[in-house]
């Protein structure tokens, strides 16, 4: 198909598809001639791709390119690969690790790689909450943490490992689009459960 078409196809703006080529979040084309080239279901594919990870996921275009470069890397083990885009969606490696993070993660005995970028976000949190004084529920953030535990293990399941590069592409994706639709999915059912404990009140 032509740019034209691969438009139509994908929804996405030609203009759009020029751009993304020359970022080099998409492949090529097949050149059938100097200014002409053909282009395929894959090319519908990754487009997709590329509008979840800008788009729900917010990625910048930046971010969206390392994070397609750790899928495609033709090369490396699983779990480098994973860091790299791991690493690339949170800003890079973090520059000391913080302490009550690190206690936190290894109490809950978890493995967590040193300079994590997840560990610096943890401890913001944990410093917010503390300093805010915020009631948690029963059993705290050791309860929240077994909660999300047992859903990520339950997701770590659809991880297929025929390939390193199926495993990662799962992964990460999995890693990035799935934590928009928990916020989401998080905002609703704390208005379903005030409307259920308040509602009357003010009926």
């Amino acid at each position: 198909m032509r740019i034209s078409e691969l438009s139509r196809a994908s929804g996405v703006p030609t203009a759009t598809i020029k751009y993304y080529l020359r970022e080099g979040l998409l492949h090529s084309g097949e050149l059938t001639s100097a200014t002409q080239a053909q282009y395929d279901d894959g090319h519908v594919a990754r487009l997709r791709l590329i509008r979840a990870l800008i788009g729900p996921a917010r990625l910048s275009i930046t971010t969206a390119k390392s994070v397609l470069a750790a899928i495609d890397a033709p090369e490396g083990p699983v779990l480098e690969r994973l860091g790299r885009a791991s690493m690339a969606v949170s800003g890079g490696e973090a520059e000391a690790e913080p302490a009550a993070a690190r206690e936190l993660v290894d109490q809950l005995g978890w493995q967590v790689e040193p300079g994590s970028p997840a560990l610096v976000d943890l401890e913001a949190a944990l410093t917010a909450i503390d300093e805010a004084q915020l009631l948690l529920i029963t059993g705290g953030v050791r309860r929240y943490a077994e909660l999300v535990q047992r859903l990520t293990v339950a997701e770590m399941g659809t991880v297929p490992t025929e390939t390193p590069e199926a495993a990662v592409r799962q992964a990460v994706l999995g890693t990035i689009l799935i934590e928009p639709l928990l916020i989401a999915l998080r905002r609703l059912a704390l208005q379903d459960a005030a409307i259920r404990r308040f509602g009357k009140q003010h009926s």
